[in-house]
């Protein structure tokens, strides 16, 4: 093994004299002939040189390419990094805008179903729109509330037409009750209530609508007198054309005779402003209340007048006290139902449904005031 590896670097020696030996240069400048001799020695400080620069030079390259490659990957990184970050904003946006939405879908259903708000303040719960999205930890409540609003709307309609029986069996037309409101007051506060219910939720803006609807009825009802007034209910003379108590020849009698004890306390039939409280020839001592809508009630031949003109009464407020003034045979009381302007039998009103009265009881629980309005007739009993 030894002798191979001394005759390996023999050869090695060999080759390594045959490329550096002892060289003569000649120049010749045209004049003069000239020698320069490299020894050995220069020739490979040269080659030394030659291969320094050289192996320095691809170093540099290298080192050059691979910080290069280093500051590309760094950018594709920052790249990345910044559209992640982009992708995490929009996604915590979105989740907080759902968030958003289901707060206020929730806000709108307590407000709608407790029947404390009013179309302004709904309005202004309605929620927006939703944008396409894909948040699945919301999903369920999502479709929760959806299913809760198609309910609440059904409930609503159904009340809806139930009321509007009520009403028909009355022989009135639920038309009336959604014609202009009643007096109102207070500052001016606009809301862009149209473009709030343009751009709600679709669910939501056919159930706010479906209950403002609703709430415009219902309001309207507070003005149908369905209060008894008086305590117990009997009649000795009814609604249309009889023998006229003085005369005794037929008349048209344009109410309903209630009798009682001289004294007996009389009620106002349903909310509403007194129009007329004085002698009127033929009622006596008489009291005219205007409901609004065109409904007015009448009561003739008290003993007593309790509330004056343009006094505010409630439905089933002390007004007066029975008597047999004006034009009367004995102590009861005369009560008429008019329908703007023209008499109508009281009776279906003396016997509203309990539903009716249910709703106005809602109602008034709700504070709804009434508008003032009627006309001013007379008529003999």
């Amino acid at each position: 093994m030894s002798i191979f590896s001394f005759a390996q670097n023999a050869g090695l020696q060999t080759r390594f004299r045959s490329i550096f030996k002892t060289r003569d240069l000649f120049f010749h400048d045209g004049s003069t002939l000239r020698r320069v001799r490299l020894s050995v020695r220069t020739q490979m400080l040269a080659v030394s040189v030659v291969l320094a620069i050289v192996g320095w030079s691809v170093f540099a390259a290298v080192q050059f390419a691979m910080g290069a490659n280093t500051m590309t990957l760094a950018a594709n990184r920052q790249a990345r990094v910044a559209v992640m970050e982009q992708k995490i904003e929009a996604m915590r946006a979105e989740v907080e805008a759902h968030a958003l939405r289901l707060e206020k879908r929730q806000a709108f259903l307590v407000a709608l179903l407790s029947g404390q708000g009013n179309s302004a303040a709904l309005a202004k719960l309605l929620p927006q729109e939703a944008e396409d999205d894909l948040i699945s930890r919301l999903q369920s409540l999502d479709e929760n509330q959806l299913a809760f609003a198609e309910a609440a709307k059904g409930v609503t309609d159904a009340r809806y037409k139930e009321t509007s029986k009520a009403i028909r069996a009355l022989g009135l037309k639920p038309v009336r009750f959604h014609r202009g409101g009643g007096a109102m007051g207070g500052p001016y506060e606009p809301v862009d209530t149209k473009n709030a219910v343009k751009d709600a939720d679709p669910e939501f803006r056919e159930l706010f609508l479906s209950w403002k609807k609703l709430e415009q009825l219902e309001q309207g009802v507070m003005s149908i007198p369905s209060q008894k007034p008086v305590a117990s209910l009997s009649f000795t003379s009814l609604y249309g054309v009889r023998s006229d108590p003085f005369r005794h020849s037929a008349a048209m009698h344009a109410g309903v005779d209630i009798p009682g004890p001289m004294g007996t306390p009389i009620y106002a039939a349903a909310d509403g402003i007194v129009g007329r409280s004085q002698w009127v020839n033929g009622y006596g001592k008489f009291i005219e209340i205007n409901h609004g809508k065109g409904i007015q009630t009448r009561y003739g031949h008290m003993s007593q007048l309790v509330v004056p003109a343009n006094t505010r009464v409630k439905r089933g407020q002390l007004i007066g006290r029975m008597g047999s003034t004006g034009r009367s045979t004995g102590s009861h009381l005369h009560y008429e139902v008019r329908i703007d302007g023209r008499a109508v039998n009281p009776i279906p009103f003396l016997q509203s449904s309990d539903y009716l009265v249910a709703v106005q009881q809602r109602a008034a629980a709700a504070e709804t005031q009434v508008a003032v309005g009627g006309p001013e007739d007379e008529s003999n009993d």
